[in-house]
């Protein structure tokens, strides 16, 4: 029985030994074949046939995702075409299946070359900064780094006014509102102080609209003249002493008619010749 159980317990394991060796066999089938679309595709991207190069490489790439190299060719394409945003995600994913530091270095490298064509400066700095991680002598990198870090401070440098000018802005219309509601308190003030002078206007006023102050000053004033026409005890009125003065001219005018009369009898007439 022990000598059964180990025949057996030797057979599941040579079985699980080959096919372990089948499954390597496919992936190194698969691998084999996928270097083989890369190595086509490199061919037609020399000879300027970017379609046929293109699917050749994702012909790779639907074979073994991972495959690093047929990722950051098919990038480089791109980024000759000025297509970055495929080129960006190309390199990304070659930059995450990356295995070794030299692969890496190369991958991120040209992250940051097509953040720089985008004027990402900020970003481009980083991936050059990954870069040197995985390869700090690359002297072209280095420069590219510090190109990077440059264009990064002089872009937060023009930034910052435009902060300060948004918020000059948003000051001034803050002010400007302040100053029309303002404007608006005054206009009511103004306007409830009319309403005010109005009513009191009306109180005034009698039921025809009249002023009662002007009225009752017309009425002091015809009051005032009532009087003076009125003769006052012991006072003549102006009628009485007007007709007293007219006849007074009447007797002078009178007598003086009879001494003109007296004068012309008693004179001497002269007369006229006749020639």
């Amino acid at each position: 029985m022990k000598n059964f159980l180990s025949y057996i317990l030797l057979f599941v394991s040579i079985t699980v030994f080959a096919q372990d060796k089948t499954e390597d066999k496919a992936l190194l089938k698969q691998k084999l074949k996928a270097q083989n679309y890369v190595a086509e595709a490199n061919t037609l991207a020399n000879n300027d046939a970017f379609e046929e190069a293109e699917m050749e490489y994702r012909k790779a790439l639907s074979i073994k995702p991972t495959q690093v190299a047929g990722a950051y060719n098919l990038g480089h394409q791109y980024f000759k075409k000025g297509n970055f945003e495929e080129a960006l995600y190309r390199n990304q994913q070659a930059a995450k299946n990356a295995t070794s530091k030299d692969q890496k270095h190369k991958a991120f490298h040209n992250i940051g070359n097509i953040l720089m064509e985008e004027d990402k400066c900020k970003e481009a700095t980083e991936a050059f900064k990954n870069a040197l991680r995985n390869n700090p002598s690359d002297d072209e990198t280095r420069y590219n780094y510090a190109l990077a870090k440059e264009c990064a401070e002089n872009q937060k440098d023009d930034d910052k006014p435009q902060e300060d000018d948004e918020e000059g802005d948003n000051n001034k219309d803050k002010d400007e509102n302040k100053d029309q509601d303002q404007k608006e308190n005054n206009e009511k003030e103004q306007e409830d102080k009319g309403e005010e002078d109005k009513k009191e206007g009306d109180q005034d006023k009698d039921k025809d609209g009249e002023p009662k102050d002007e009225k009752e000053k017309d009425a002091k004033e015809g009051d005032q003249k009532d009087q003076q026409k009125q003769p006052q005890p012991g006072q003549m009125s102006p009628q009485q002493i007007k007709n007293l003065l007219e006849a007074m001219e009447n007797q002078e005018q009178k007598v003086q008619e009879k001494i003109n009369a007296q004068k012309v009898k008693g004179a001497k007439q002269q007369t006229e010749k006749d020639w």
